[in-house]
């Protein structure tokens, strides 16, 4: 689908969705217990779905018992494996994929993998690593992964800097196996914030796992059975970003439901916000909050200063290669950006013109160039807005109902 947007400013109230990555980790714990739990305050988006039919191939079994809540029926601790390696499509949900394939290692002793867009391009070095160490079989060919084996109790070493989506799998998983396991990060870990989100959901499911120490630089995670539980999904901070973004281009938009002790790291928005609002050079890492770097840049550039973004290297590697389509957006719409090998330099003071932004199959450009057309001196047409069908499939309902004015081509 593609749209055209006729410049208007944005006012009054907005909510944003429940928090996809709160929800990945939740509906797992769930689907890991044994028993009935609970989720309220849900929302279905497409990578929630996907995680959705994972747990499900996996013999979780869930409904939506009235709209906003789900109810999810785990699979318990010692269920028989299957008969065969159960397929799990993972769509284009690299969490779903990083989290799903130990545990239908501990699960089903395995399973066959798929995914679409850019998924299956994403690097697995990190498990392939520990795989080769423990004789696990895996095979992965265009856009399936298969993999069979029983992971073994023990010490497993992972790199702290590539990816906290590795270590969240290993965290769901090792709780699983008959003794104690520990996770070595080689490496400082990036993106700590969302290893506290599986622990926080760990916790709530009865499965402690303890955080390393000063003298043991280790996660320790002993055999524990998931208990089913009731909980509600904050609202999303990572999505709350756009709305942040429309405020900081003068638009009157006031955003509720978020949570203010949240622990999830995208709330550093609220931080980022003021930080780019004050005039002059300055030099934001985004390795913690790398879902940011579109509505940050969009913010950058019309901020008074240039703004250097820093530790982006994984971004090459989203549904887009969003530091080379987060410079190709703001260069559509008039602004500039140069791109270093895992860097963004936006200077600011840009006036955005109008004019054609390549989608990228990325919801995160989308949403970004959608805001920055509030401000724009003439149209916006966006090739593949419905993106955002990704992880806010309501942002183009919002975004209309705060007074943005949009015509599908």
């Amino acid at each position: 689908m593609d749209i055209q947007i006729t410049p208007h400013p944005l006012a009054g109230h907005v909510t944003p969705p429940s928090s996809k990555s709160m929800a990945h980790r939740l509906l797992i714990a769930a689907a890991l217990a044994g028993g009935v739990s609970t989720l309220e305050n849900f929302a279905l988006s497409q990578d929630v779905e996907a995680t959705l039919r994972c747990l499900s191939a996996l013999g979780g079994k869930w409904r939506e018992i009235r709209p906003g809540t789900v109810e999810i029926t785990g699979i318990g601790r010692g269920r028989p494996a299957p008969a065969k390696l159960p397929l799990l499509d993972c769509g284009e949900s690299g969490s779903t994929l990083r989290f799903f394939i130990p545990i239908a290692l501990a699960v089903a002793g395995g399973g066959i993998f798929t995914g679409h867009g850019r998924l299956m391009e994403r690097s697995q070095e990190p498990y392939f690593d520990l795989f080769r160490e423990q004789g696990i079989h895996f095979h992965q060919e265009g856009q399936t992964l298969t993999i069979q084996g029983r992971p073994r109790p023990g010490t497993y070493h992972l790199p702290g800097n590539v990816s906290s989506q590795f270590f969240t799998g290993l965290l769901f998983a090792l709780p699983l196996l008959d003794r104690p396991s520990e996770i070595i990060p080689t490496t400082p870990v990036e993106s700590w914030d969302y290893i506290l989100m599986t622990l926080d959901a760990l916790a709530g499911a009865g499965v402690v796992a303890t955080e390393p120490q000063p003298c043991r630089n280790a996660f320790s995670v002993s055999p524990a059975s998931y208990l089913p539980f009731s909980r509600q999904v904050e609202a999303d901070w990572s999505q709350a970003a756009f709305w942040y973004a429309a405020a900081f281009l003068e638009q009157p938009v006031r955003l509720h439901g978020l949570y203010p002790r949240s622990i999830q790291g995208d709330k550093v928005i609220t931080r980022l916000y003021w930080k780019l609002a004050r005039p002059g050079e300055r030099e934001i890492d985004v390795s913690s909050c790398p879902d940011l770097l579109p509505p940050l840049a969009v913010m950058a550039a019309a901020s008074a200063g240039v703004t250097r973004f820093t530790g982006a290297a994984r971004l090459r590697l989203k549904e887009s290669d969003r530091i080379a389509s987060t410079a190709a957006m703001l260069r559509a719409l008039g602004g500039q950006a140069e791109e270093g090998v895992d860097s963004l330099t936006v200077p600011g003071g840009a006036a955005f013109t109008g004019g054609t932004v390549d989608g990228a199959n990325d919801h995160r450009i989308v949403m970004a160039a959608a805001i920055a057309a509030t401000r724009a001196s003439g149209p916006v047409t966006i090739l593949g807005a419905q993106a955002v069908k990704k992880s806010y499939p309501a942002f183009w309902d919002d975004y209309q109902r705060l007074g943005g004015v949009i015509h599908v081509l």
